[in-house]
């Protein structure tokens, strides 16, 4: 079944504007496995929810270093299997609501289930194409992108939506591979295609201001970094 189609039910929907020229691609393919509409969960289920996986095994440390508090509107970008964001809904309470933002409908269909499942009634998902978020202007407090802004093909153009959809002072957290030569492994050195330096350069250059680079109890393949939308003059 293909779930990109099933899933259009539970996104928001956000009238398209006239658009610039579409960006050129920064690594064409990188999302191939997840724009597949056969896609099995249960699959990618064993490989991002295994203690095995650095930012799976440091969780609830990296959920603390988030700062999320009650009734905050939070967005998970790239939220596969929705590991964090069904922590996001506990951390954000009743008042507060998590959008799963993916490009893959079955993860946004496992994510929904498992939310009814579970009694999570402060969760949407969806549906994104590979280009924007897909939410509307001043509508999250924090965006959370976590081993995903290396999946971002169209990064400017992702992160000018990311802009609009964050309110003024909100937050924007990345938390990616340690891209290092000589240091990094093969794996990460032929799948992530720059280091933290040209990534942070390429959120400054969309608008959101470095804040800082934390350091999280549980990462060494992984660094956490903090920026902010600017407030209002």
């Amino acid at each position: 079944m293909n779930w990109n189609v099933l899933l259009l039910a539970f996104s928001l929907v956000i009238p398209v504007a006239a658009q610039a020229p579409k960006e050129e691609s920064v690594r064409p393919g990188i999302n191939e496995k997840f724009l597949d509409p056969e896609l099995k969960v249960d699959d990618w289920l064993k490989r991002f929810e295994v203690e095995s996986r650095e930012v799976f095994h440091a969780r609830d440390a990296v959920l603390a270093a988030c700062k999320i508090k009650p009734g905050m509107r939070v967005a998970d970008i790239g939220a596969g299997t929705g590991l964090y964001t069904r922590m996001f809904a506990d951390a954000v309470g009743k008042d507060g609501w998590v959008y799963a933002v993916d490009i893959n409908g079955a993860f946004l269909h496992h994510i929904q289930a498992r939310a009814k499942q579970e009694g999570h009634a402060n969760i949407s998902a969806i549906l994104c194409p590979e280009d924007s978020v897909s939410l509307p202007p001043n509508s999250i407090d924090v965006a959370f992108a976590c081993d995903t802004y290396h999946h971002f093909e169209y990064p400017m153009s992702t992160l000018a939506s990311l802009l609009r959809a964050l309110k003024p002072g909100g937050t924007f957290v990345v938390v990616d591979f340690k891209r290092i030569e000589g240091e990094s492994t093969d794996w990460v050195l032929g799948h992530v295609r720059a280091g933290e330096e040209v990534f942070r350069k390429e959120i400054e250059t969309a608008g959101l201001k470095f804040e800082e680079k934390v350091e999280v109890p549980g990462l060494e393949e992984n660094y956490f970094l903090r920026f902010s939308k600017p407030a209002a003059p």
